[in-house]
């Protein structure tokens, strides 16, 4: 794997709510945190004249999406009230795991994510196993079906879903509500893949209850999209399941695959993973996408 996107640009503001107790701990551990992880760790290129063994402040940025000027004021405790989608940024692109995840949050005066609310946080373990699947297209969603992170493989496939802002970045909006998406189905997966979505978001809502995304989420579903709320109503209750998929790519045409859903359930995480037979010409496609599709995308900061 040549590098790790991560698909989202979280809005650099302060909350305003909260005021952190300890800046200096705060910069102090995210400096400590980048020097410990290396390029390779972080799925990047390890490249030359490196004065460090850990990742470079832009390489950093790229990772979780925010500006290099945003990170040295973290990192210099000039900016003390990062939101928790930066903090959730930072803490995926820097592994940290979910002891230290926790200590960020604290330090940064932000609310520790309760057990009551769908994990968002990709633990090292799992972005491992991540890693290991570098050659297939791999996504990693929350049990709201929120995309998390996905490895470049993925990005060419989906086009670049660093696009997704707001609601966008949820599968079930973009099903139900903006209709953006380059898969091919027809009626009877369409209608499965609907209702696969509808049940799994009744599930996680009765498994967190107070998740406040979450519920906003459905709400918004519910009134933004008719067919979401005839198929809330019917109340099915089901795990999402395994299926066959076509996505057209604009630079090597459709690609047919299997896509298969992995649970990992200590942190409710899901990971979907497209594979083809081998000796296709599927396969022969995704090949020539590794190579092509990955040009045309660039890490970006805000």
């Amino acid at each position: 794997m040549d590098w790790q996107y991560h698909p989202f640009r979280p809005i650099e503001v302060e909350t305003g709510t909260m005021t952190s107790p300890a800046p200096a701990e705060l910069a102090a551990v995210l400096r400590s945190w980048r020097d410990r992880l290396t390029p390779e760790a972080a799925g990047m290129p390890h490249g030359a004249r490196r004065q460090a063994p850990g990742l470079r402040r832009e390489e950093l940025s790229a990772l979780a999406g925010i500006s290099v000027d945003y990170l040295v004021r973290l990192e210099q405790g000039r900016s003390t009230n990062p939101s928790p989608q930066i903090l959730g940024a930072l803490a995926r692109a820097l592994r940290l795991t979910t002891a230290e995840r926790d200590h960020l949050y604290r330090v940064a005066g932000a609310a520790v994510p309760s057990p009551a609310e769908v994990p968002r946080h990709v633990t090292p373990s799992v972005q491992r196993i991540i890693d290991r699947l570098g050659d297939s297209p791999v996504g990693v969603f929350s049990a709201a079906w929120d995309l998390l992170t996905y490895n470049p493989v993925w990005a060419a496939l989906q086009e670049d879903p660093s696009r997704y802002a707001g609601p966008a970045r949820n599968v079930a909006w973009r099903v139900f509500v903006t209709n953006d998406s380059n898969i091919i189905q027809s009626h009877d997966q369409s209608t499965l893949f609907e209702r696969d979505l509808v049940a799994d978001l009744r599930m996680a809502s009765g498994r967190y209850p107070l998740d406040k995304p979450l519920a906003t989420l459905v709400a918004d579903l519910r009134a933004a999209s008719p067919r979401f709320a005839e198929l809330w109503n019917e109340a099915t209750v089901a795990a999402h399941q395994s299926s066959r998929k076509t996505i057209v790519t604009a630079t090597v045409g459709p690609i047919t695959l299997d896509c298969d859903v992995l649970t990992f359930p200590d942190c409710d995480l899901r990971a979907v993973v497209y594979t083809v037979e081998p000796g296709t010409p599927d396969a022969d496609r995704l090949d020539l996408l590794r190579v092509t599709g990955l040009q045309s995308f660039e890490p970006s900061s805000v």
